[in-house]
């Protein structure tokens, strides 16, 4: 079973995410009436493909990784909010 590292999410830049969508763009299929509808689909992955996207995915986790250590550094010794009303 695969776990969602949600910690990750926050460590996700705007290059990471460009780099998946132009990755995956020529799969992308517009519906006819997609100005009207906003409606489109994505074709199957070949097998190469999801090889690739395997390993854009691993890069792409251990860059947020090593991010999250750099600002989980500075971030431990940031003092708790205080719980006080």
């Amino acid at each position: 079973m695969m776990k969602l590292r949600l910690d990750l999410l926050e460590h996700l830049t705007d290059e990471d995410i460009l780099e998946e969508v132009l990755a995956n763009n020529h799969r992308y299929k517009p519906a006819p009436l997609f100005s009207k509808t906003g409606v489109g689909s994505l074709s199957s992955a070949s097998t190469e493909e999801r090889a690739q996207e395997e390993a854009r995915s691993t890069a792409r986790i251990q860059r947020a990784t090593q991010r999250l250590k750099q600002t989980g550094a500075a971030g431990k010794h940031r003092s708790p909010p205080s719980t006080k009303p």
